[in-house]
């Protein structure tokens, strides 16, 4: 199961703007002031040109009195838009083929933001690591796997790509899914002692910012680990970073996506680990180190193959 990054998540907001009749001067001590490289052009609500560093730049060394010019005078017209809601893998592709270094971010015909390379590059350098830049996806297989888990259940999901019964490599990807039910909130409370009244109480949780009940982050987080364990071996956590990028609803069936994105040395993995929820939006986003072991001999149970996603 996909899980892209959009641009609606690392854009910068709102996007700086300024009138077509700003001087040259005030546009720059705007961009010094916010300590940013660009401008957005906008009149009457319209997006009419952006203007960077590197026209600042062309108008000193054109101009003999810069100060005074308009930003109407040398803008950039030509301005290349994204949707909010496309992935960061379809703005580095749009970048690429016009030759630019930053998208004016729309919402229908709302200016909402701007994206640069430095934001990709900043806030989500494991977008390499991950499938949605024009990755050929691996022929579609189905792979034996042992009893790594104790059980299962008729509700719980498990699909994969990639996995063999030889190896674990890159690109290698497990998705686990599972309903998150009143009785799995309750039940992590008590295990946990998280017991937050935003997460139990229904008529505190309405007053809070959030206006209703949400399952505990670290729960939702927890189907990480579920999804790890279901790959071949004996899977250890090393390390784990996780953004919580929105809640989870109670009863929402949820999906943990883990994906090898390098293999360091050894037994040891890095992984993407997302979780989304059932139309595909991300609700937590990460990355975790593992160790993958043989599995022991002991109560080998070959099970049936599971489905390639």
């Amino acid at each position: 199961m996909p899980s892209p990054i959009r641009i609606n998540d690392i854009m910068s907001s709102p996007a700086e703007t300024a009138p077509p009749d700003a001087t040259a001067t005030a546009a720059a001590a705007t961009c010094q002031d916010e300590n940013i490289g660009s401008l957005v052009v906008v009149d009457e609500g319209a997006v009419v040109g952006i203007v960077t560093s590197d026209d600042f730049v062309g108008v000193l060394r054109d101009d003999s009195d810069p100060r005074t010019r308009r930003l109407a005078d040398f803008m950039s017209t030509d301005v290349v838009t994204v949707d909010a809601s496309a992935t960061v893998g379809e703005a580095v592709e749009r970048m690429a083929d016009n030759d630019i270094a930053r998208l004016v971010v729309l919402d229908g015909e709302e200016l909402v933001g701007l994206v640069s390379t430095d934001d990709i590059v900043h806030h989500v350098p494991q977008v390499l690591q991950r499938s949605e830049l024009d990755r050929p996806d691996d022929a579609a297989h189905r792979y034996h796997r042992f009893q790594e888990t104790a059980y299962e259940m008729d509700n719980w999901e498990t699909e994969s790509r990639g996995l063999s019964d030889a190896a674990v490599s890159v690109g290698d990807r497990i998705a686990f899914t599972k309903p998150i039910s009143e009785g799995d909130v309750r039940g992590f409370a008590a295990a946990s002692g998280d017991t937050n009244r935003l997460h139990l109480d229904e008529a505190y949780a309405r007053e809070t910012r959030f206006g209703r009940r949400i399952v505990q982050g670290t729960l939702v987080g927890g189907l990480i680990s579920a999804a790890l364990a279901r790959f071949p071996g004996v899977t250890i956590y090393v390390s784990q970073t996780l953004s919580f990028l929105q809640p989870a609803d109670i009863g929402e069936r949820l999906t943990a996506v883990c994906e090898i994105s390098e293999h360091v040395r050894g037994d040891k993995y890095q992984l993407t680990t997302d979780v989304v929820d059932a139309d595909g939006e991300r609700l937590v986003e990460g990355q975790a180190a593992v160790l993958i072991d043989e599995p022991p001999d002991i109560g080998r149970i070959e099970l049936e193959a599971i489905p390639a996603g």
